[in-house]
């Protein structure tokens, strides 16, 4: 599983999402981005930032 949490990003935001792939937890994230944190335009470059702090969950865990 794949995991990307949003304090990572956004520091002091709790939201976090895992999923099999990537694209499944880019579309989650760039949805809350959206819903929670008001961000009206996903630039690439915020893309971007999701793609770079995404886990393998294992790999998490064990940190």
């Amino acid at each position: 599983m794949r995991l990307f949490e949003c304090g990572s990003l956004v520091p002091g935001c709790d939201w976090h999402t895992r999923a099999n792939d990537d694209a499944e937890v880019v579309r989650r994230a760039v949805e809350h981005m959206r819903a929670v944190h008001g961000e009206a335009i996903i630039r690439e470059s915020m893309v971007d930032h999701i793609k770079e702090r995404i886990v393998d969950e294992k790999a998490a865990d064990a940190a």
